[in-house]
């Protein structure tokens, strides 16, 4: 056995044995104990809330609770970058993964679906990936996977994923914020609520108008 397909065995090994934990785990974890655990680390907190959000996009654990702790945690601004940080590295290593270690585990479970992200990054590049970031086609999990097997540069996805995950992670960072200032009985609390709500609502608008226009242009075409 060569070096390359131990070291492949061994990384495909501990992908599976994370996801099976998660699985595991999935129904104990919870904004509350996310916010609890976080908490008493001190000035660690940042770092290590970083580095748990990343872990879980590798291992298909539930974003939106990490998305919403944040926001609980360090506010709409602090709490937007270090989703949008967490996120964007578990991506980054969910993407690695697929290209050079589990390609095949990935084929098999994206299907049929893998060839038209395969055809549309081909046609557009850096802009497909946008699109799949602001349109919920997959799951986010497994498309950080599925885009580990078309020729998209690392680079591009990198910098593209950060930025078109951006609405949507400001919305529900800022609703985890909103949250916790009605738990606490904050003041304008209607009013933050509101504005978090309008805000998603937006963006769920925007990427539908924006997926009937690209139906449009390939039906033209």
């Amino acid at each position: 056995m060569s070096p390359d397909t131990r070291r492949r065995i061994i990384v495909f090994s501990l992908l599976l044995a994370g996801i099976a934990a998660a699985i595991i785990w999935r129904d104990h974890i919870s904004v509350d104990a996310l916010v609890a655990w976080v908490q008493q680390l001190g000035w660690l907190a940042p770092l290590v809330f970083i580095a748990a959000y990343a872990v879980s996009a590798v291992f298909f654990m539930p974003g939106l609770l990490f998305t919403l702790a944040g926001g609980v945690l360090f506010g709409p601004l602090y709490g937007t970058f270090y989703n949008l940080t967490g996120a964007t590295i578990g991506a980054t290593l969910a993407f690695l993964t697929a290209r050079y270690v589990a390609y095949e585990w990935v084929t098999q479970r994206t299907g049929s679906r893998l060839r038209q992200l395969v055809t549309g990054v081909e046609k557009e590049g850096w802009r497909f990936v946008a699109f799949t970031r602001l349109v919920p086609l997959f799951p986010f999990n497994l498309l950080n996977y599925a885009l580990g097997l078309t020729n998209i540069r690392l680079s591009h996805y990198i910098v593209t994923s950060f930025i078109f995950m951006a609405p949507s992670g400001a919305a529900y960072t800022y609703l985890g914020y909103a949250g916790r200032e009605a738990a606490a009985g904050g003041e304008d609390v209607i009013r933050k609520v509101l504005l978090a709500i309008a805000v998603i609502a937006t963006i769920a608008f925007v990427s539908r108008i924006w997926m009937r226009n690209r139906r449009n242009r390939i039906e033209i075409q």
